[in-house]
C-alpha cells in the first residue's frame, strides 16, 4: 500500500501538493492531467529521484521519504522505456537481478518466466533498436517486474505507441495486471487510457492532486466533461486511433 500525506515538492517555480493519495495493494492507480501538472514529478518523488519540502511517503505502513530509490521496492518505468541500447533485451532484464547479486542460473529461471508471462522469448537475443515501440514496452515492463517490485510506476507508457497499437498494449497492461495483481501508478493525459486501466482515477491540475475517484464517479466530474463526446466515440471503435 502507497500512502502519502500533505506532500509539496518545490522544483524552481513550480510546486507539486498531495494533500492525501493512497492506493491499496494490488490496486491499479491512474493519475490523469493535463501536459505539465506535475504527474512525472508525482512518481519521481514517489520512486525516491526527487526529494519533498515536506510531507511522508509510507510504502506499506514504512516511511521511506528520506530512503534512498533501491530501498523502496518501487520500480519507475519511464517514457523512453531507457533500455540500454548496447545490451541484448535478455542482458537489459537480467541487469536489475545482476546488482542484486542473483545467481546467473536463477536469473535465467526467472527472465525464461516473465519473457514467457509478456511473450517476449523470441525477443531475447535482440538489440533494442531492432524493436518496434510495442517490443520496448514489453521489455521494459519486463525489466520492471522481475526484481519483484511492491510497486510499479508507469510514467506515460503508451505515449510513444504508434495508435494502431495502443489498444492492444491497453488490453495487454490490463491482462497483465490481472495476472500478476502488482501495485500500479500509471500517469496519462489519455481519458481512454484512464477509464480503462483505471480501477481508481486521481486528478491533477496545476500541480495539485484535486481529487480520487471511481471511474463512474469521475464521469460526472465538471474534469471530464470535455472528454464525453471522445470517450463515446473511441470506446465504440475496435482499434484505438481510428479517431
Amino acid at each position: 500500500m502507497i500512502k502519502i500525506e500533505n506532500l509539496h515538492v518545490v522544483l524552481g517555480g513550480f510546486k507539486l501538493e498531495i494533500p492525501r493519495l493512497e492506493v491499496r495493494s494490488g490496486e491499479y492507480m491512474v493519475i490523469m492531467g493535463p501536459s505539465g501538472v506535475g504527474k512525472t514529478v508525482l512518481l519521481h518523488t514517489i520512486a525516491g529521484f526527487i526529494r519533498p519540502a515536506k510531507g511522508r511517503i509510507l510504502i506499506d505502513g514504512r516511511d521511506v521519504t528520506r530512503e534512498p530509490p533501491e530501498k523502496r521496492g518501487a520500480v519507475l518505468v519511464p517514457q523512453n522505456y531507457a533500455l540500454w541500447p548496447h545490451l541484448s533485451v535478455y542482458n537489459n532484464i537480467a541487469y536489475g537481478l545482476r546488482l542484486r547479486g542473483i545467481s546467473e542460473k536463477e536469473i535465467k529461471s526467472r527472465i525464461e518466466k516473465i519473457s514467457e508471462i509478456l511473450g517476449i522469448k523470441h525477443l531475447l537475443h535482440r538489440k533494442p533498436a531492432t524493436l518496434s515501440g510495442g517490443e520496448k514496452q514489453r521489455v521494459a515492463l519486463a525489466r520492471a517486474l522481475i526484481v519483484n517490485p511492491r510497486i510499479l510506476l508507469l510514467d506515460e507508457p503508451l505515449s510513444s505507441l504508434d495508435p494502431g497499437i495502443r489498444w492492444k498494449s491497453m488490453e495487454f497492461l490490463k491482462k497483465l495486471h490481472e495476472t500478476l495483481s502488482f501495485t500500479t501508478i500509471h500517469v496519462t493525459h489519455d481519458i481512454i487510457e484512464t477509464m480503462y486501466l483505471g480501477e481508481k482515477i486521481g486528478y491533477m491540475r496545476e500541480g495539485v492532486l484535486i481529487g480520487v475517484y471511481e471511474p463512474g464517479e469521475f464521469l460526472n466530474t465538471e474534469y471530464a466533461k470535455p472528454y464525453i463526446e471522445i470517450i463515446s466515440k473511441i470506446l465504440g471503435k475496435k482499434a484505438y486511433g481510428h479517431v
